[in-house]
């Protein structure tokens, strides 16, 4: 089960850390979803911050602290659902598989934290 816990809050930091960085560099593929669920470019560093801190919480989990590494973990079910949320109302379901993975990953590594 360590391995497990491991391996996949690996893959979660990696993954929000790319996004984080993907929304503070305003690539591309970020300015085409936000304007398409209605997110102005200016929010975009503001919602890069929860990736970043969560990426950086759950590695501090992993290495020292596992209640940060939990509450980190639960932070971003808490923002990916909101994403999720954001995609509903804007009915911009083309693209919902982003958050969507994101939401599975750190759900994972929520209940994996709690189990280990």
């Amino acid at each position: 089960m360590q391995a497990a816990y491991v391996a996949l809050t690996l893959l979660t930091i990696v993954a929000n850390a790319w996004a984080a960085i993907a929304d503070f560099a305003r690539a591309r593929v970020v300015l085409v979803n936000a304007a398409a669920v209605g997110i102005p470019r200016s929010w975009l560093p503001l919602l890069a911050l929860p990736k970043a801190a969560g990426a950086a919480g759950l590695l501090l989990g992993l290495l020292s602290v596992p209640y940060i590494g939990t509450a980190a973990a639960a932070g971003l079910v808490l923002f990916f659902a909101g994403a999720l949320a954001v995609h509903v109302r804007a009915r911009v379901f083309r693209p919902i598989g982003f958050p969507a993975a994101f939401f599975a990953l750190a759900v994972a590594s929520l209940v994996l934290a709690t189990l280990t």
